[in-house]
Order: C-alpha cells, then sequence, then structure tokens
C-alpha cells in the first residue's frame, strides 16, 4: 500500500516537497521487502539501496530548494535555474541507475529475491520517470544525449560476462533506460510509451523465472524438464526484450529510431541501433539455454522434472502480450 502511496503522491504532486515527499514513502516501503529473508546478501542489497536512494532524494531536495531560492517557484514544470536543472538530472540518474550512476542497480537486483526485483526494475522507476518527463523542456539535450548513448554501451558490455540471471536483467534495466532517455526531450510520450512495454515484457520474463525457479545459467538449462511449454515463450518473451521485429520489444526502439532521423540526429541513431547488438547477444545466449542447450551430465544441482505444472493466468496473459502486441501496435495508432 505504500508503494502505491509513494508512486501516486510523485506523479500526481505539482509542488517539488509533495514529489520528494513521495519518493521517500517509496523508498522506505521497499527497504523491509528487499531485507525480508534476512539473509546477508538481502541485509547489504537494502543497505546500498537506501544510503543510494537517500543521497538521491537529498540531491533532489536540493535542488529545488536551489530553484526556489533564485524563482520563487516550487512547481515542478518551472524548473528554469540551470544548476537545479543540472542537479535535478543527477538526482533523477541517480534513482534510476542510469550510467554513470548504475554501480547500485545490479548489486541490489542481485541481493533481491526474483520478485521483489521485478518491483525495483519496474514499479520503482515509474516516479522518477514521471519527474523527467515532467522536468523534460527544462533539462539539458547534450547532456542527456551522453548519458543515454553511456547507458546503451554499458548496460549490453556489462551484461555479457553475467551468468547470474537478475545481473543481466538488471543491465538490460539500464541499456532500455538509454532509450527511454534519449528520446525524452523530443517525444516524452514515446518515452512513456516505452517505458510501459519495458515493464510488460520484464514482468513477463520475472513472473517466468520466478514459476521456474530459475536464478542463473546453469539452472536456466534445465527449464524446458520443469514445464516446456513455459520454456518456449520464456526464449520468444527474451527475444522480445531484445528488440527483435516480429515481436512487442521492437515497436519502441522502431518509433525512437524514427523520431531521431525527423529530429536529424541520424548519428545517434545509428549507435543506439549498433549498441543494442550488444544487448542481443546476451539475450541470445539466455534463449539458447533456455530451450536448445542440455546441462552437463556432471551437473551438481537437483534436476527436476514436471515438478510445477501450473502456470498463473497472470504469467500466461504478460508472455502472450509480450510476444503479440507488436500486429496489434498499427490498429491502436489508427484508432488513436
Amino acid at each position: 500500500i505504500s508503494l502505491l502511496l509513494g508512486t501516486t503522491i510523485t506523479i500526481s504532486s505539482n509542488h517539488w516537497m509533495m514529489a520528494w515527499t513521495g519518493l521517500e514513502i517509496n523508498t522506505l516501503a521497499i527497504i523491509p521487502l528487499i531485507s525480508k529473508s534476512h539473509h546477508p546478501r538481502a541485509i547489504e542489497a537494502a543497505t546500498k539501496y537506501f544510503l543510494t536512494q537517500a543521497a538521491a532524494s537529498a540531491l533532489l531536495l536540493f535542488s529545488s530548494m536551489t530553484n526556489a531560492w533564485f524563482t520563487g517557484q516550487w512547481d515542478i514544470t518551472q524548473l528554469t535555474h540551470p544548476t537545479s536543472c543540472l542537479l535535478l538530472t543527477t538526482a533523477v540518474s541517480i534513482k534510476l541507475g542510469l550510467t554513470p550512476f548504475h554501480f547500485w542497480f545490479p548489486e541490489v537486483l542481485q541481493g533481491s529475491s526474483l520478485t521483489i526485483g521485478l518491483l525495483l526494475a519496474t514499479l520503482m522507476k515509474f516516479p522518477p520517470t514521471a519527474l523527467f518527463i515532467l522536468t523534460s523542456p527544462s533539462l539539458s539535450p547534450t547532456l542527456l544525449t551522453a548519458m543515454a548513448i553511456a547507458s546503451a554501451a554499458l548496460g549490453g558490455w556489462m551484461g555479457l560476462n553475467q551468468t547470474q540471471i537478475r545481473k543481466i536483467l538488471a543491465f538490460s534495466s539500464i541499456s532500455h533506460l538509454g532509450w527511454m532517455t534519449i528520446i525524452l526531450l523530443y517525444n516524452p510520450k514515446l518515452t512513456l510509451l516505452a517505458f510501459y512495454l519495458y515493464c510488460l515484457m520484464t514482468s513477463a520474463i520475472f513472473l517466468t523465472l520466478s514459476t521456474t525457479k530459475i536464478t542463473n545459467l546453469a539452472t536456466m538449462m534445465t527449464a524446458w524438464t520443469k514445464i516446456p511449454p513455459l520454456a518456449t515463450t520464456l526464449m520468444l518473451a527474451l527475444l522480445s526484450l531484445a528488440g527483435l521485429p516480429p515481436l512487442t520489444g521492437f515497436l519502441p526502439k522502431w518509433l525512437i529510431i524514427q523520431e531521431l532521423t525527423k529530429q536529424e540526429m541520424t548519428p545517434v541513431a545509428t549507435a543506439m541501433a549498433l549498441l543494442s547488438l550488444l544487448g542481443l547477444f546476451f539475450y541470445l545466449r539466455l534463449a539458447y539455454c533456455a530451450t536448445i542447450t542440455l546441462p552437463p551430465n556432471s551437473s551438481n544441482h537437483m534436476k527436476q522434472w514436471q515438478t510445477n505444472k501450473s502456470v498463473h493466468i497472470s504469467t500466461t496473459t504478460l508472455i502472450s502480450l509480450t510476444i503479440m502486441l507488436l500486429p496489434l501496435s498499427p490498429m491502436m495508432f489508427t484508432t488513436t
């Protein structure tokens, strides 16, 4: 309830103090959930999350106070002072995990359970993204473009040498944030569409991993022995998150590249498209492990055979949308 309350307060407020209050409620609500398992790794993740978010919140409050000091305005959309704009960009980037403030996110996601990792990767990113969209006319295009390209590059590059699924999904999130940020100043609605579709695809993958109890590449190789149809659809969901054309994940990348070309930013669009190939490599590796690769016979973990045949309807619905939403998109555009 506190998570939903904090998110609602932030996205519906037009005063900086209310937005800051909502972010603080969000932070305080998620910390007990991260540390619920009482494992040392979870406690470490909760501590890292708290310190990072507290620093970002303090920076955001300092930014709004500086703006109010020079302009007399507490309205979110009236952020006009240059120093305040720079501080706000830094604060929201820390909260989101944009490069170069990304170091905390993979560690926190790795220390959390899959369910809490889903909340961290989707719901907790909504309020900072809303603040970015509300203040987008005041932000620096050069700074945001540089951070977006760096996020896309680092998200793909760092994900290449990971074997833990949660860390791979964390770097995937950083890469997708780069795509959302690159188009923020030119078409904020497109940023929101990319965010919604990212949440849809990530939710489908996290729920599938939670159902099959997969946490690393070694256990992913035995996914086909648990629920074979789910392993097949997991492969398609991963390819959709990678942004391959017939699937849902291609829609935001297609529209973002199109918009960047309209804005005469063809070199930036080319760089983003090429950097997404780095991420495609580890998505293909995950899809390959989930469906094609057999585990070595000397594996230490126990093999399970058809252990859990019941799949929740929310998982199947999200996977269906993750795979098949792209053919429906022309219909959505014609109706709007």
